[in-house]
C-alpha cells in the first residue's frame, strides 16, 4: 500500500494564508488553514495507507488526529522540503498540501498499477498531489515552486524521466478569499465550510 504524505505549516496568524488578508484578518485565515489542515488530515486518515505522515513546519496542535507519524520538515526551498518528504519513504507515496481542504478519500486511493506516478494538477497553475511508486527526490529538486507554471515544469520533468503518469482531477487550492468561497461551495460539509461560514457571520 502507499505511504500518504501531507506538507503543511502550523497555523499560526501571520505565517499561513497571508494572501486571505486582507479581506480577513491574520487570526482568522490562520483559523481557515487549520480548519483546511484539519479537514485534509481527516481525509488522509481516512482513505487507505500503509503509512500517514505530517511534514510539518512548526509545533502540531490538537487538530492532529492519531495514527499520524510527525516528521519536520527540513531547511531550504519548497522543492528541496518535496524532495526530503519523499526521500523519507522507502515504497510508494502519494504527498498533498493543506489546500485543498475538498479532497476525497477517493482521490487519494491510489495502487500505481500501470503507472509510475500520478499527478494531480491545481487550477492555479500548480499541484496539489504528486505521487511516486519509487520515490525520487531528484524529481523535484529544481522545480520553481509558487509560479503558474510549477505544476507543467514538474508534470514535464516526470515525464522527462520516462515515467508513466496517471492525471488526476484538477482541484483548486486556497489562496485567495473568491478560492475559500469556491472551495468551500464544493466541500459544504466540512470543517472548512463551517469555518468560513462563521467568520462571514460574525463580520455580517
Amino acid at each position: 500500500m502507499t505511504t500518504l504524505l501531507v506538507i503543511a505549516k502550523e497555523p499560526r496568524p501571520g505565517r499561513v494564508k497571508t494572501r486571505l488578508t486582507p479581506p480577513f484578518t491574520p487570526a482568522e485565515a490562520a483559523a481557515l488553514a487549520e480548519a483546511a489542515l484539519a479537514d485534509t488530515l481527516c481525509t488522509v486518515a481516512a482513505a487507505p495507507a500503509e503509512r500517514r505522515v505530517l511534514v510539518l513546519d512548526g509545533s502540531p496542535g490538537p487538530w492532529l488526529p492519531p495514527g499520524f507519524d510527525l516528521v519536520p520538515q527540513c531547511a531550504g526551498g519548497l522543492d528541496e522540503r518535496l524532495a526530503a518528504a519523499f526521500a523519507g519513504c522507502d515504497g510508494p507515496a502519494l504527498l498533498i498540501g493543506m489546500d485543498t481542504p475538498q479532497v476525497t478519500p477517493d482521490l487519494l486511493t491510489v495502487d500505481f498499477a500501470g503507472y509510475d506516478a500520478c499527478f494531480g494538477a491545481a487550477e492555479d497553475g500548480g499541484f496539489w498531489a504528486l505521487g511516486l511508486a519509487s520515490p525520487d527526490p531528484g524529481l523535484l529538486c529544481g522545480v520553481p515552486m509558487s509560479t503558474p507554471d510549477t505544476g507543467a515544469v514538474q508534470r514535464d520533468r516526470l515525464v522527462a524521466a520516462g515515467l508513466r503518469v496517471r492525471d488526476l482531477p484538477w482541484l483548486r487550492d486556497v489562496d485567495t478569499a473568491a478560492d475559500a468561497q469556491a472551495v468551500a461551495a464544493s466541500a459544504p460539509h466540512g470543517r472548512f465550510a463551517a469555518e468560513l461560514a462563521r467568520l462571514q457571520a460574525v463580520a455580517g
